[in-house]
């Protein structure tokens, strides 16, 4: 007998292997043999000829061959044909494994696996991306990903009425240990941190990683006219590497039960949807939240006449969980008044009193401000009730026809109003305050084409066109995902909204930015919100100031360079320098440095500015930082202070 036949019968003494017309259910098998399954590799075990195939004596323990097994069964008929085995040989494979044999739908792109460290010093700089791993040993990409050494630190705070800003010196003279941490030894302080993000967030790791409840970001769109100002050739392979290398880290740094949001447009919207299903698990993916940005007016109308695009008023929230279990809390969203809620239901001691308001106001205005207004006795009555439980049920069919309000308990201990074969709904359930003022709610949905992108160009005194997402949003988010005090992470933080939101409604939160965006910087902004200004949700949330931040830079090796090369005056002190960067500082990959050492006569004939362009230019301008391991190196220059605060943050003992 056939090995194929053999293996077919003994694998349809398994019924779950076997459809209803006798066939072997293949793909079946192949997922558990790729998930070593018990009851599969048992079966396999108790055939002499199969475990003779199949299984590997390593040291008299047998080691299951599952490609070997996967690869017999995926040929036709499971018969060793050439043909099909050269089609499994050169067919496309992620992870080692045919992309039939994988149920999900994954992005492959020139340098995928690649580590793009993506620095940029200003918002309009091009740059000519290197992808890290086409031109590192790997352990120099482990050496890039290090934690990283910290300087200037800055605590705002607000103290005696007022902003104070204190240098670490300043605190340090005060307090043994600069960051405030939990019982579990957390920092709790809120963070803002200036420097790469991808090297931020490895940073990160070791001291925040499982702990983060919510990451939003609003990342470069990649539209060519934004901050994603990278060469053409592979700009969607550079766009996905930038993503995914930064998602990596991201997914440790997520609670258990926390959750991410990553807003785009059109786009890059499907790429990212599957590049966030292969990182996070189709299983995670909550929603796909569409959002209204802007009203179909304004000078694109032009371009719609043309029939040549359609107005754009959306923009997309990608929200995925950390694992399948995950739960959001149900918020209600500012809608129309349903007039259904209509029953005015007050208790006395003789029983209840229903009255019906339907005819009460002339105007329905002034029937939902009545209604909104004494919400806490206005009920709508709901007759279909085919999915209530049998207890009330009974009730239910004990009203009908009569005009007498009976209670009921349910399972839960919640007082239920049973009336005229109906229950009442309260309407208190649905209302939302904001400040004095009360409106209707409905529950959300994934759709939100409400008022929330409305006036947010003043928010925070910072401008950012184009850029800036409103307070309002943030907030929703932040209410549908973390309770006060839980961690929120920003790892695109621009002008700051996620932190300012995080801060005037009490969680935690830590902002990553590299770009120096001046007036409009976060660090300004947030001064701002301890000061206890009016813009965003502050009247919503009651907010009159307070709180702190504390502030530092990931401690960057090659600006020292930059800064000597820009003030030197002579050809003597830019040699100088040169002696000095060829034995302490981090070249672009193509330099070659003894060329240069060869062409040093050529060097100095250059004009003092062409001088410095050149060294300028052969320094990374990915501008690395100084790792962790070398904070007590004497080459990198490291102050006390710097280790001092370093090893604190990292929770090490000072060396």
């Amino acid at each position: 007998m056939k090995l194929y036949t053999i293996l077919e019968k003994q694998l349809k003494k398994e019924p779950n292997f076997v459809s209803d017309n006798g066939e072997l259910k293949k793909w079946v098998v192949l997922n558990k043999a790729q998930n070593f399954d018990e009851e599969l590799i048992g079966l396999l075990l108790d055939n002499s000829e199969l475990k003779e195939k199949f299984f590997i004596d390593v040291k008299g323990a047998l080691v299951f061959n599952q490609n070997l097994f996967a690869q017999f069964l995926e040929q036709k008929n499971y018969l060793n044909d050439s043909y099909t085995q050269y089609k499994n040989k050169v067919g496309l494979t992620i992870d080692g494994k045919h992309l039939k044999q994988r149920s999900e739908i994954t992005l492959v792109w020139p340098f995928k696996d690649c580590i793009l460290e993506g620095g940029q010093s200003r918002e309009e700089d091009r740059r000519e991306e290197i992808f890290f791993n086409e031109v590192l040993a790997q352990d120099e990409i482990t050496q890039l990903l290090e934690p990283k050494v910290l300087t200037n630190f800055k605590k705002y705070e607000f103290r005696n009425q007022k902003l104070e800003v204190k240098t670490a010196s300043e605190l340090l003279s005060q307090n043994s240990n600069f960051f405030n941490r939990n019982k579990n030894g957390t920092i709790t302080d809120n963070l803002i941190i200036k420097g790469n993000n991808l090297l931020a967030l490895h940073s990160l790791k070791k001291e925040f990683a499982g702990k983060v409840k919510l990451i939003y970001i609003d990342p470069p769109y990649n539209t060519g006219n934004d901050g994603f100002n990278y060469n053409d050739s592979f700009n969607k392979s550079t766009w996905l590497t930038f993503m995914k290398n930064r998602f990596d880290v991201a997914k440790e740094l997520l609670s258990k039960e926390g959750a991410i949001f990553v807003q785009c447009d059109d786009n890059e919207q499907a790429n990212l949807k599957i590049l966030m299903d292969e990182i996070f698990g189709t299983e995670n993916h909550r929603e796909t939240i569409v959002v209204k940005t802007s009203t179909p007016s304004g000078v694109n109308a032009i371009n719609v006449k043309r029939g040549e695009r359609l107005f754009k008023v959306k923009e997309y929230v990608l929200f995925y969980s950390k694992t399948p279990e995950y739960r959001f809390q149900p918020l209600y969203v500012k809608s129309t008044f349903n007039p259904n809620y209509r029953y005015e239901v007050i208790k006395n001691k003789n029983g209840y009193t229903v009255n019906d308001l339907k005819g009460k106001f002339k105007e329905e205005k002034e029937f939902e401000k009545y209604a909104l207004t004494n919400f806490e006795n206005i009920y709508s009555l709901e007759k279909n009730n085919k999915k209530a439980g049998e207890k009330i049920k009974v009730e239910i069919a004990k009203s009908r026809n009569k005009k007498d309000v009976i209670e009921h308990i349910n399972t839960k201990g919640q007082l239920v109003l049973i009336y005229d074969g109906g229950v009442f709904i309260p309407l208190k359930e649905r209302v939302i305050t904001e400040g004095s003022q009360n409106y209707f709610g409905t529950l959300i949905s994934d759709l939100w084409d409400d008022e929330i992108f409305q006036t947010n160009q003043t928010e925070g005194g910072v401008s950012l066109p184009g850029g800036k997402k409103p307070e309002k949003l943030i907030r929703r988010i932040l209410e549908l995902t973390t309770n006060e005090n839980d961690l929120v992470l920003d790892y695109h933080l621009g002008s700051g909204t996620t932190a300012a939101v995080a801060h005037k409604t009490n969680r935690q939160y830590i902002g990553v930015e590299q770009l120096d965006y001046g007036k409009n910087d976060s660090v300004v902004r947030l001064q701002k919100v301890i000061d206890g200004e009016q813009t965003g949700i502050s009247k919503i949330q009651n907010w009159k100031g307070g709180g702190s931040f504390v502030y530092f830079e990931l401690k960057k090796h090659n600006q020292m360079f930059v800064n000597k090369i820009l003030e030197a005056s002579s050809t003597e002190s830019l040699l100088s320098i040169w002696e000095e960067m060829k034995a302490k500082s981090f070249f672009n990959y193509n330099v070659d440095i003894k060329k240069i050492n060869e062409s040093i006569e050529d060097f100095k004939n250059l004009k003092t500015e062409e001088q410095k362009q050149h060294l300028l230019e052969i320094l990374d301008k990915n501008q690395l930082y100084v790792n962790l391991s070398s904070l007590n190196d004497k080459d990198f220059q490291n102050s006390e202070e710097e280790k001092k605060l370093t090893n604190d943050f990292y929770n090490l003992k000072n060396k």
